[in-house]
């Protein structure tokens, strides 16, 4: 897309580059500098077909999830950038990233308790305020062909579960008492990783990209500790794009208080860990978002390898994840958009870019998915 056209290409794409995709047989627990010294070469088969995912399908801004925090950005999101994207993967034209946003994470980052009752507080695992091994797996990054406002961000990493009134807290079902005790539910973050809202500007219009990767809803017990979590941190952006700046609850991490003013254009991006409809093990917690008044959720993406992976369950056509659901979403304001076209990457069998997703190991679980949006003018 060229800079002065007022369509542009918006997508999210969990891509799997944390420490634990790339364990060898003889470890248990992931590293946290694997990807780091990955990203300093250009020869590791899975980034690069990630690279020829994104030079294939050529988003102009997309949210990474799975994406290890590296702190100095020359070595970590410049590296992927520089040799990666810049460099031609099977043919596919370049694609080079401008503008990124990267910032720490919870999943890893230890607490001082024992958070899943196993006797131990270890600090790791589920011990950490997010689940992770080391600091920063599971991390995020935002991709830009377009200016970042970064002085304007507004990320809620820090902000405490127990602030949002009406926290789905968990419930020991064994002893009828709170899973967490006073001390922990007051400390626990809600953000298993972070939640950023990152203002862009697009042709001297401003949009708003809400980002975010919720925990996966299993991984618990009977208490639902997770599932309740997911809950509500996707509600954190149903209450963020309802309360405007009432919202006293909702406190970023420099100390502003309040949510997104009605009259601004916003994308929703990310993992959200959640189908959209109640399962066994779903919640459909994302309909938080999906009904919401200010989102546009009536375009569905859909592949030909989605159906084809599930051919008996109606839905599949709109999968995102090799697990068999719709979890990775783009949802665009009402205001501000038109969404033109999209799509799910996801290739059939018989198709020649099928390598690129045809096992958990060459590119991700997950897939990419994009709405191609035309930008409307606002009423000022």
């Amino acid at each position: 897309m060229a800079a002065e056209l007022d369509t542009l290409r918006v997508a999210t794409f969990n891509v799997s580059m944390e420490g634990g995709n790339y364990l060898t047989d003889a470890q248990k627990i992931p590293q946290p500098n694997t990807l780091y010294n990955l990203l300093q070469n250009n020869d590791n088969p899975q980034i690069r077909n990630i690279a020829e995912i994104l030079q294939r399908v050529r988003p102009d801004i997309v949210l990474l999830n799975e994406f290890d925090y590296i702190a100095e950005p020359k070595q970590g999101v410049e590296a992927f950038t520089r040799h990666y994207l810049n460099q031609s993967q099977h043919g596919a034209a370049p694609i080079d990233y401008p503008y990124y946003y990267v910032a720490p994470v919870n999943t890893g980052e230890p607490s001082p308790y024992d958070l899943d009752h196993d006797g131990v507080a270890s600090g790791k695992g589920a011990d950490a305020w997010g689940f992770g091994w080391y600091p920063g797996q599971y991390g995020m990054v935002l991709l830009s062909r377009f200016p970042i406002d970064t002085a304007n961000v507004r990320t809620f990493q820090l902000l405490k579960w127990s602030a949002m009134p009406g926290a789905r807290r968990p419930i020991d079902p064994t002893t009828g008492k709170s899973w967490y005790s006073n001390e922990q539910w007051l400390a626990l973050r809600l953000s298993s990783k972070s939640h950023w809202d990152i203002p862009v500007k697009v042709n001297e219009q401003w949009l708003h990209i809400l980002a975010s990767h919720p925990t996966p809803p299993v991984f618990d017990g009977p208490e639902n500790r997770n599932g309740l979590r997911n809950h509500d941190e996707i509600r954190l952006w149903a209450d963020y794009l309802s309360a405007g700046n009432n919202a006293a609850y909702i406190v970023d991490d420099a100390g502003h208080q309040g949510g997104l003013a009605p009259n601004v254009r916003f994308v929703l991006l990310g993992d959200m860990n959640s189908g959209p409809q109640k399962t066994a093990e779903q919640s459909g917690a994302v309909r938080q978002l999906l009904d919401h008044p200010r989102v546009n959720s009536q375009y569905e993406p859909v592949s030909l390898g989605g159906a084809e992976h599930a051919p008996n369950i109606a839905a599949a056509k709109a999968f995102t994840a090799s697990w068999k659901e719709r979890a990775d979403y783009v949802l665009p304001s009402k205001l501000g958009f038109t969404i033109k076209s999209g799509g799910v990457f996801w290739p059939a069998k018989h198709q020649p870019l099928y390598r690129l997703v045809a096992s958990r190991s060459a590119s991700s679980d997950h897939r990419l998915v994009w709405l191609d949006l035309q930008l409307q003018p606002l009423k000022q």
